[in-house]
């Protein structure tokens, strides 16, 4: 396997642990609307310093854009002209959600940002950006790298 092939496994591999962790232990809709709005944070933490909020809103703003083809619920999260990412939105329009369209729609989400954020620059980058968010939303930001 290329390296390519190896960093986009293990960009799949940090994704899938996201969206289990959404799902696990029959989670209810408001449970995962908390893990997401934590996941997003987390996200823009490790991103804006380097990206900016701007581009972070831009992507998840497309990401929904696209989710939203197969999950048209996912459309309302962010209906106003934000330049941020609209947290309280999405909490709301997924907390409304069964267990199970919540869970489906959170994942397709994630992963969808994860491949446009990939697609952008590279799995490799963005497993190494988004490891710490994949990995535990809730804890605080990751340590920069200094190498």
């Amino acid at each position: 396997m290329t390296q390519l092939h190896v960093a986009a496994s293990r960009t799949h591999d940090d994704t899938a642990a996201a969206r289990r962790t959404l799902a696990a232990h029959d989670a209810s809709a408001a449970q995962i609307a908390d893990a997401m709005v934590a996941t997003w944070r987390a996200i823009d933490t490790a991103l804006a310093p380097i990206i900016g909020s701007k581009a972070v809103a831009a992507l998840y703003k497309r990401s929904l854009h696209l989710t939203a083809r197969t999950h048209p619920w996912l459309a309302a999260a962010h209906e106003g002209g934000q330049a941020a990412i609209d947290l309280a939105g999405l909490k709301s329009v997924v907390a409304r959600q069964s267990d199970a369209d919540a869970a489906h729609g959170s994942s397709a989400l994630l992963q969808t940002f994860n491949q446009l954020l990939g697609s952008l620059i590279g799995p490799s980058l963005t497993e190494r950006l988004l490891r710490g968010a994949w990995a535990n939303p809730s804890s605080s930001p990751p340590a920069q790298d200094t190498t």
